[in-house]
């Protein structure tokens, strides 16, 4: 009964390390969708709003566990990854400059369901940006 119980955490704590350490390949996760409307997905969000790329990446960049994954200013277009607190789950969230619109996708990585995280934080950024105005 030891050895399953020891089993067992061994291989939780194998999970949680590679959730923490899988490596991120911007390749994959530096995409967006062709069409970007306003939704709520099963596991992430998309928002089209006015807003001026810079000033988005710098409330973006000033959330806790957050980084730049890939892309720049100068492209148009920035993939960022945020983890949860606890357990470091990666979010990655693509924002890209069209025009004078803001094109925003957000989504989990593991699971199905992010129970409205990314969601939540994209609109939170946007209630930011929009007071920052």
């Amino acid at each position: 009964m030891k050895l399953a119980i020891g089993l067992v955490l061994v291989l939780i704590a194998a999970g949680l390390a590679f959730i923490r350490l899988a490596p991120s390949d911007p390749a994959r996760w530096h995409q967006m969708p062709e069409s970007v409307t306003d939704r709520d997905l099963e596991g992430g969000a998309m928002r089209r709003v006015e807003g001026d790329l810079a000033a988005l990446d710098a409330i973006i960049r000033d959330t806790p566990r957050t980084r730049v994954l890939a892309g720049s200013l100068d492209q148009g277009m920035i993939t960022y990854v945020t983890r949860s607190r606890v357990f470091g789950f990666p979010d990655y969230t693509t924002v890209r400059q069209s025009d004078d619109m803001l094109e925003i996708y957000g989504r989990l990585r593991f699971g199905k369901s992010d129970l409205g995280v990314n969601a939540a934080r994209i609109d939170g950024w946007l209630d930011r940006l929009a007071q920052a105005g």
